[in-house]
């Protein structure tokens, strides 16, 4: 992808704290670490300097890792701005801490329901336990990262989930990925599921009107009319909270009511309120973030979860290949997530899931061009 293109998808996935959610457990198992074929920040090195006094560099190799400070125990601190039991985006982030921590022996601090305006604060709470990596759960709480200067946090090593946005710097690393081929995909599984159930029109609900939403809504119309042609119809509400079950099923009631044959809650807290309302009248709905498969409600999962892209930071945290200053790029085709998955509670979705995979394929060959797919 050009690099003005990766421009366009970068600066809308500041706000991936976005999907305050995708909700819903991921059963995949996590990715070892991203492609050799991931991007680097362009400030990044192949090399890079080790040790303590490296922070601050570009490439720095903390020493120590995973044990930074040298404590005898090895301490992660997690700061998420939505609720870690959430049974869906934020609470997929920390269980493979958890998931760690217990495999390790590891200590796990949790602080969640962070205040994006309390952020920094909360940060330097953490840093004063002792841990050795600061975990940001989204970029929302962006706020947060300049405290990785200070004293207080001297020798942390800081990563970043869904940071793609926020400017890098060399006190901190981060994972992301290019949201518009995962949601073409998405759009692309959705429309042959359309024509599997007999249906020409969608219905894409999320919270507020903002740049990220915008472009993922016309990315998976973008794919919905390729696999289904022009005759397929979408329409979009946006109710301007991503957590409030009320709006949100009132606005999935609006959509049915207008023939919608298939809902993609694009949606954090509110997402179970939109695919139950959706379900109850024997409509399907697309997971968002996180695999759910396992629920007859979603017909496709659009997995981008952050849980996957921080399970590849912990394993190169814990084998001490953490490079600060640098972002991993997960690319989808190439990676194991981002991914599409067609549900089973859709008949023949084998044999849809093969086109889909097909599509995936050809995206990472470069043989579509997803922005020109989009701008049609």
């Amino acid at each position: 992808m050009h690099r003005s293109k990766l421009l366009r998808w970068l600066v809308p996935l500041l706000a991936l704290s976005f999907v305050a959610a995708a909700c819903g457990n991921d059963d995949d198992t996590a990715s070892d670490g991203g492609s050799d074929s991931a991007a680097s920040s362009d400030a990044g090195s192949d090399g890079g300097a080790s040790g303590e006094d490296c922070f601050g560099e570009v490439g720095c190799i903390p020493a120590n890792q995973p044990d930074v400070n040298q404590d005898g125990t090895v301490k992660i601190g997690v700061l998420s701005p939505g609720d870690t039991n959430d049974n869906g985006y934020y609470e997929s982030f920390v269980v493979t801490a958890r998931q760690f921590a217990e495999e390790e022996g590891w200590e796990l601090i949790i602080l969640d329901k962070v205040n994006p305006s309390d952020a920094a604060d909360q940060a330097r709470n953490l840093c004063r336990q002792n841990i050795d990596m600061m975990a940001i759960g989204a970029g929302e709480l962006a706020d947060a990262i300049p405290v990785a200067e200070e004293d207080v946090c001297k020798g942390v090593v800081w990563y970043v989930a869904g940071g793609a946005g926020v400017e890098q710097t060399p006190w901190f690393f981060q994972t992301s990925e290019v949201p518009g081929p995962t949601q073409f995909a998405t759009g692309y599984a959705t429309g042959l599921v359309m024509e599997k159930l007999g249906v020409t029109k969608a219905g894409f609900v999320t919270g507020p009107e903002l740049d990220f939403s915008t472009t993922t809504f016309a990315a998976w119309t973008a794919g919905i009319k390729r696999a289904i042609g022009d005759g397929a119809e979408t329409v979009a509400t946006y109710t301007g909270d991503f957590d409030d079950s009320a709006l949100g099923q009132e606005a999935a009631t609006s959509q049915l009511s207008q023939g919608v044959g298939i809902l993609y809650p694009y949606l954090g807290g509110a997402t179970d309120a939109v695919a139950d309302a959706g379900f109850a009248k024997g409509v399907p709905s697309v997971s968002p973030g996180t695999n759910r498969c396992a629920e007859d409600k979603f017909a496709v999962s659009s997995i981008f979860s952050p849980g996957e892209y921080f399970a590849a930071a912990l394993n190169d945290f814990k084998a001490g290949k953490v490079k600060l200053g640098e972002t991993r790029m997960f690319v989808l085709g190439v990676d194991p997530a981002p991914s599409v998955k067609v549900c089973p509670s859709v008949d023949g979705y084998e044999e849809i899931q093969e086109k889909v995979d097909e599509l995936i394929a050809q995206i990472a060959a470069g043989e579509i061009d997803v922005d020109a797919e989009i701008g049609k």
